[in-house]
């Protein structure tokens, strides 16, 4: 990867994508990948003139209709009629920097050279990328099986000049785009818009989306559990290293050292305790943290293999003259990944509402919710309310997706994986969490201020000095979404380095 391009052919894994994402780099395609891509493109060209035989997706109909005969004078129609038919998508829009994930994972999938789709049809998908010139594509329509073909029809309809695109801030049609760039609309070949439709790239991009936000929230999870813990003066033994080894897993391990680390010159982590034991949402924040820093490891190891992946249908295989097809497309694993990634995320919000819950209990010193005049004062008594409420949504947007099914394609598509909808609904998840942390962070900075003059430590102090200035220590009641909403904010720029973000 030179200064300016990503090339595929590169295995992409979470900093990498980062890496492509924030630098903004345009992709590339490696001579390689174009080699491939058309050895592929002409081995199935002379399979079609050399054959009558009927080849699924390619000279035959879809799904169900897999057994009708398509001629070869059609064959074009076909896939444009298929991009245009399976363009079902409803709901919500699906979000810029995920639409732009999509377009790059499907140009990373197809340059493996086993889906026999023409090298200028990827070209023009790289176009896109780096004009960005982004297909609207909606959340719902996809059954995570047969790919996601409703939310990549979407995405692939702009080649052929229909759907529309966001470009230079604005939603327009896509011929108009075209035009402006000189751009002649796709003439599909046979298998192209199967090649296009088939495939998990939707969940993926998901999944690469909401994996990132999800180590940046673990990350600020143990930040904010190191004011928490310092503001309701608990003990540090807890966090021993020799604890840990005698239990060594490694979310766990990595967790207690991280807070060591942080609470590193404290004066209130080193002075002497009144109480000897401290509630389970101050003790145990290593086994439950790093419960979930072990999850999103197992759930990264699944996407990262997922997006280096061919996922379309049929597949070309020209070293052994074979075209198979079978269900590369279908998202079990990420499915059961969204699932597990929702559990995850939804307990690291669980246990912050259990400490924030802690801190205006009036206990360890501490005056009843956070408030100097309680009484007169409601001080932080709702703020926890707000954290409740949304940990029980949480709870209910973990429910699994992947247990569920349903038949379609007159029961050709008789097992579905529902990744799709674990994909949207994980965001919502993640979303919750970094508004649950964000209560907590606004609730552990007020009570660090009755600590005074003990002090946390340095590295903390800096942090707390940034957040003071956006949301201040509250003398009397105010208007508390106001400081919540200024908090989010706070930790949505927080400044992560990257060797930090995806440890």
């Amino acid at each position: 990867m030179d200064s300016n391009h990503y090339i595929s052919s590169a295995v992409l894994d979470l900093h990498v994508l980062q890496d492509i994402i924030a630098h903004k780099r345009k992709l590339e395609l490696s001579e390689e990948s174009r080699l491939n891509i058309e050895k592929s493109r002409k081995y199935l060209d002379d399979k079609i003139k050399q054959s009558d035989v009927p080849i699924y997706g390619i000279n035959t109909g879809f799904g169900s209709l897999c057994n009708v005969k398509i001629s070869s004078e059609h064959l074009t129609r076909l896939q444009e009629n298929l991009v245009m038919s399976h363009a079902c998508g409803t709901g919500s829009l699906v979000s810029k920097p995920i639409i732009r994930l999509m377009l790059l994972l499907k140009i990373q999938s197809l340059s493996y050279g086993h889906s026999g789709i023409a090298l200028g049809t990827v070209e023009r998908l790289i176009d896109f990328y780096n004009n960005d010139v982004l297909p609207v594509i909606y959340e719902q329509g996809s059954l995570g099986a047969s790919g996601d073909l409703a939310p990549l029809a979407h995405l692939a309809l702009p080649l052929i000049g229909k759907g529309e695109v966001y470009f230079e801030g604005e939603k327009v049609q896509a011929a108009k785009v075209l035009d402006k760039f000189g751009w002649i609309p796709i003439e599909l070949q046979s298998k192209e818009g199967l090649a296009l439709l088939n495939g998990t790239q939707f969940m993926s991009a998901h999944g690469v989306f909401a994996l990132t936000e999800s180590y940046k929230l673990c990350y600020l999870a143990d930040v904010i559990s190191a004011i928490s813990i310092d503001a309701f003066d608990c003990n540090m033994s807890p966090f021993d290293e020799l604890v840990h080894m005698v239990r060594p897993h490694r979310g766990q391990i990595k967790t207690a050292e991280r807070l060591r680390e942080i609470l590193t010159g404290s004066e209130l982590a080193a002075q002497e305790k009144a109480s000897v034991q401290d509630p389970y949402s101050f003790r145990c924040i290593p086994q439950v943290h790093g419960a979930s820093k072990d999850t999103l490891s197992f759930v990264r190891k699944t996407f990262k293999t997922e997006i280096n992946s061919v996922t379309d249908n049929p597949n070309i295989f020209i070293e052994a003259d074979k075209i198979i097809s079978g269900g590369n497309f279908h998202g079990q694993p990420l499915a059961l990944g969204f699932d597990y990634l929702a559990i995850a995320m939804a307990e690291m919000g669980n246990i912050s509402e259990r400490r924030t819950y802690q801190l205006v209990s009036g206990s360890r010193g501490l005056p009843a919710f956070l408030v100097e005049n309680p009484g007169l004062n409601s001080g932080f008594m709702i703020p926890q309310y707000t954290a409740a409420s949304i940990v029980s949504q949480n709870k209910q947007y973990a429910t699994p997706s992947s247990i569920d099914s349903i038949v379609s394609s007159n029961g050709q598509e008789d097992h579905v994986s529902m990744g799709a909808n674990g994909a949207t609904k994980v965001l919502k998840v993640i979303e919750n969490v970094s508004t649950i942390l964000a209560i907590e962070l606004f609730n552990a900075s007020q009570a660090l201020h009755f600590r005074e003059p003990a002090k946390t430590s340095p590295y903390l102090l800096g942090i707390l000095e940034n957040f003071r200035s956006k949301v201040p220590v509250l003398k009397e009641d105010q208007v508390m979404a106001d400081h919540i909403g200024n908090a989010k904010e706070f930790l949505a720029n927080f400044p992560f380095e990257n060797e930090l973000m995806f440890d």
